[in-house]
């Protein structure tokens, strides 16, 4: 077999459209009349539809997780560090989905899509969704893409609950579940961070009780604030303290005039770059689909008892600088499935990127990764 490198990329990708026109009655109670998801798949699935894995984003992630969208387009895909030739989602031997989720704002149905009922866009009259609501559409997906199981269903963070959530809702329908970077449930300082971040957005004046789009405004200042605050605890202070000191871009700080650190400057770009790209609803939805979170609420708060059923085998990762999901979370889910009798691999990971070390290219995580799921792809070899 020829040697593969990880320097190969997929090329230009391009994004594809399910729509189910079907009722969809989500958890909140509410219905939506059909709905449109949009995805992007790399490889090729086998003759016996047993190596497809499913990717799932994180808050702010979306489809377009590898490749790039044309020759001229300089930034791949959020997860192109993972996902290619060689890498540790190999696209020689896996087929792979990635899917906007449901309420997303790039291009699925959500509070940016028009109302069929009303003519109008959702805005803020987009019903509330859950993890459940996301894993129950994206079985729609598989569905239509006729994938009866999943070799793996891949997240990480929020993409991580994804995976844990269809393990314990569809155990027949996936053979691994790989968690990363992520939680069984959100802990009252998250939880804090995200509310925090949707009280900046809901207090800028050009928010508009949620119409914004209507009245043509864009409360990007409310935007950039709630993508500062979240940047910041996405990052480790070692890994910033690494990247910025004390730098400082302009000013004089010994006179005390005019001083702008690098840092400042940095986060300000961030938030900037992000209100321009992203939709505030959606902003609130996912943060509060995050929050929401919580499997064990359904069998009284025993995450042993929730991992019970699961027929899945895991793979947990976490990041020692991660303090958004600390390692102690990750080790709580371990210890859960271990004790519910379940196939568990884990592993602790050495960063200074914290939470956002899920998509940077460390070596150990990169290997470890690529280890478990040549092991999932010799299966789904196996049973072609």
């Amino acid at each position: 077999m020829a040697q593969r490198s990880d320097e190969r990329t997929l090329g230009v990708v391009a994004p594809q459209r399910f729509i189910d026109d079907a009722d969809f009655e989500l958890q909140c109670g509410e219905t939506l009349n059909g709905f449109e998801i949009v995805f992007e798949t790399y490889g090729t699935l086998n003759e016996a539809r047993s190596n497809a894995v499913l990717v799932c984003h994180a808050l702010s992630g979306n489809h377009h997780a590898a490749g790039h969208h044309s020759a001229q387009d300089v930034k791949p895909g959020w997860w192109d560090a993972c996902i290619g030739p060689g890498k540790a989602i190999d696209t020689e031997r896996f087929f792979v989905v990635s899917l906007n989720n449901l309420g997303g704002c790039d291009g699925s149905t959500g509070p940016t899509s028009v109302d069929p009922r009303t003519g109008h866009v959702f805005g803020p009259e987009f019903p509330a969704v859950t993890v459940k609501d996301w894993v129950r559409s994206q079985t729609r997906l598989a569905d239509h893409l006729n994938i009866e199981r999943f070799a793996a269903v891949v997240g990480g963070s929020l993409g991580g609950m994804q995976a844990m959530q269809w393990a314990i809702d569809y155990p027949e329908r996936l053979n691994a579940a790989v968690l990363i970077a992520c939680a069984a449930k959100l802990s009252a300082q998250n939880i804090a961070f995200n509310e925090i971040a949707r009280q900046a957005i809901m207090t800028d004046p050009e928010y508009r009780n949620g119409n914004y789009s209507i009245e043509n405004t864009n409360p990007k200042h409310g935007l950039g604030l709630a993508r500062m605050i979240g940047h910041v605890t996405y990052l480790s202070d070692h890994g910033m303290g690494q990247k910025f000191g004390r730098e400082v871009k302009s000013g004089d700080v010994s006179q005390a005039r005019d001083v702008e650190f690098q840092v400042e400057s940095y986060l300000r770009y961030k938030g900037q770059s992000f209100s321009k790209r992203f939709d505030a609803n959606t902003y609130l939805l996912m943060t509060r689909a995050l929050d929401f979170f919580d499997p064990a609420g359904d069998y009284e708060d025993d995450l042993v008892a929730t991992f019970k059923h699961v027929q899945a085998k895991f793979l947990v990762l976490s990041f020692t600088t991660d303090w958004r999901f600390a390692t102690d979370r990750s080790a709580e889910i371990v210890d859960a499935l271990i004790a519910a009798g379940k196939n568990v691999v884990s592993a602790t990971i050495e960063s200074e990127h914290g939470h956002d070390s899920f998509l940077q290219p460390i070596p150990r995580y990169i290997a470890v990764f690529r280890a478990y799921m040549n092991q999932l792809a010799a299966e789904a070899g196996r049973a072609s």
